[in-house]
């Protein structure tokens, strides 16, 4: 399909007729901390908290053009998507985050038993913008005996389209 309107585009070009300029679309990604508070390791239950995820796209030039969104995450300083660590010192408390808030669908690339997310097609038009948000539920099993101190992780989202 892309061929032959290419084709036909260069047609029209050589016949004196100018095609409508492309349409360009840029995404950004921006994502809220994830903040657990305070972690009580005698505690029977574990944490839970959630984070806010936002996907801006803008359109420029004629037209408008469909396209599909993907959200991925990496894995942090854990190296894998079965369980994240946050670090404190040479201190580990393990985590995870995940798509839905029963904490079963959890949020990375699609390898190592992750899921990444897609939102579309979506129609965007010329000089419009468009948002998706969502929600990213994070959890701190119950019973990890680790030391006083704050933890942290570093995760990065990327917005594919």
């Amino acid at each position: 399909m892309r061929a032959g309107l290419i084709a036909l585009s260069l047609g029209l070009l050589g016949a004196g007729v100018r095609p409508a300029a492309a349409i360009t679309v840029n995404c950004t990604v921006t994502a809220g901390s994830i903040n657990f508070g305070i972690y009580n390791p005698l505690a029977g239950v574990g944490d839970a908290s959630t984070g806010a995820l936002r996907v801006v796209c803008n359109a420029n030039g004629g037209g408008s053009t469909s396209i599909t969104v993907g959200v991925s995450l990496t894995t942090g300083s854990s190296g894998n998507y079965a369980t994240r660590t946050m670090q404190s010192g040479i201190n580990k408390l393990t985590y995870n985050i995940f798509w839905d808030p029963q904490h079963t669908v959890v949020m990375g690339d699609g390898t190592g038993g992750s899921y990444s997310g897609t939102a579309g097609p979506i129609t965007i038009v010329n000089g419009r913008s468009i948002q998706a948000t969502g929600t990213m539920y994070g959890f701190v099993p119950p019973g990890q005996d680790v030391g006083a101190g704050s933890y942290i992780d570093m995760i990065t989202v990327t917005v594919s389209y």
